[in-house]
């Protein structure tokens, strides 16, 4: 089952460069650009085919895809006939929904995923009144036996109607009145398979802080039960902004990431790692089939997992495509908006000339020196998913 994960995920994410290589090859032919060729994958060509102005083919490594558009920058050598049709002499509007097309795409999966799984599927939430299973309680320094809840016959899946005669809603709420309750003997009233069955546990004492369960020097009660996940369903019109809402969630955690977490590169390879940190497509991979392969999951839990961490690797991909960086989509957004800029400011001093374009010959060292960060990022993070991976099932 985990190679099934490794081996779906791979394919989602192939599919997903690909529409962003598409997105940039439809919105560049609709702005009158040339674009020589659409590949998938990278290294030797197993096959290819012209059609038209465009060769479209297929590379030995599953590893991508690329759009060839002429004349990315002036720096490029192009057939002079195709020089009016050069990418940097399109007008800059075009220019820009070509290099955002990419990025686009990426949210417009990730929208379709979540919106797909909050109206088909559901999402899940820590359950305020549902059992999820039952343990033994540590009064010293060993836990054994079946614990309190157990021993009274509760069951996981069982809904705590009320507690010593009070109606709970919310599982703070009855964990906290079993506190108070201290050790001895209570009436729990649960519902089990649509009938309601009273329960008498006898709670047991241990030390935690009264009011928040934690370890402390209070003496209060204990049950032995943790809470169960439910499945919250949206309709086709409430899992629109809940969709927003998980999107700019992602946007939160992107940023998050690559502001506060960057000191955690340095604990790649230590079992301190930070599992919600930085990751590799070989990581992600591996994670996707944990998903796919986790024990006691149900297989459609198993479906929304994997169909939200392909949601979320889109998101965290078409974000990290727009950071203002060349040779990535958003570097050339950014020379893009320098060049309006400095052009309209110009232009306030009474300059009525062409705009004037950036130097990329300048711009080729930052360039190369991003190329080598990048590159060396992403082998360090491969490296670290090899000898350290970040696992969900152990």
């Amino acid at each position: 089952m985990e190679i099934l994960g490794i081996v779906a995920f791979a394919a989602a994410l192939l599919v997903s460069v690909v529409a962003h290589e598409g997105g940039h090859f439809v919105t560049a032919r609709h702005y009158g650009m040339k674009a020589s060729k659409f590949f998938v994958g990278f290294g030797p060509t197993v096959w290819s085919r012209q059609r038209g102005e465009t060769e479209y083919g297929i590379k030995l490594v599953p590893a991508g895809g690329f759009v060839k558009i002429e004349g990315m920058t002036p720096l490029e050598e192009i057939d002079p006939a195709d020089e009016p049709r050069a990418f940097h002499n399109a007008r800059a509007r075009a220019r820009l929904v070509v290099m955002s097309a990419g990025s686009t795409v990426h949210f417009i999966i990730a929208i379709v995923l979540i919106y797909g799984v909050l109206v088909t599927l559901g999402t899940t939430k820590i359950s305020e009144t549902k059992i999820g299973d039952t343990s033994c309680v540590a009064t010293t320094a060993t836990c054994s036996g079946p614990g309190p809840a157990a021993a009274a016959g509760m069951r996981s899946g069982d809904r705590i109607v009320s507690f010593d005669g009070v109606a709970v809603t919310t599982w703070q709420d009855f964990t906290r009145r079993v506190r108070a309750h201290g050790a001895g003997q209570a009436t729990l009233m649960v519902a089990r398979d649509g009938h309601d069955v009273t329960l008498h546990p006898t709670l047991v004492e241990v030390r935690r802080d009264r009011e928040t369960g934690q370890a402390g020097n209070d003496r209060v009660g204990a049950l032995g039960v943790r809470p169960g996940i439910d499945t919250v369903r949206y309709g086709p019109l409430a899992a629109v902004p809940r969709t927003f809402d998980v999107i700019g969630s992602g946007f939160t955690g992107m940023y998050d990431t690559l502001t506060h977490k960057i000191d955690d590169l340095g604990k790649v390879f230590s079992k301190d790692r930070d599992p919600e940190g930085f990751i590799s497509v070989v990581g992600a991979a591996r994670i996707g089939g944990d998903v796919v392969s986790a024990p006691d999951t149900s297989g459609v839990d198993r479906v929304r997992q994997f169909l939200i961490l392909v949601a979320a690797i889109n998101l965290a991909v078409g974000i990290f495509n727009l950071l203002p960086l060349l040779p990535l989509d958003g570097g050339h957004i950014a020379v893009l908006g320098f060049e309006q800029l400095r052009h309209g400011l110009r232009r306030l001093r009474g300059y009525r000339g062409p705009v004037k374009k950036v130097d990329f010959a300048k711009l080729l060292p930052a360039t190369y020196a991003t190329v080598v960060v990048l590159l060396g990022f992403s082998l360090l993070l491969l490296s670290a998913d090899i000898v350290n991976p970040i696992r969900l099932n152990q």
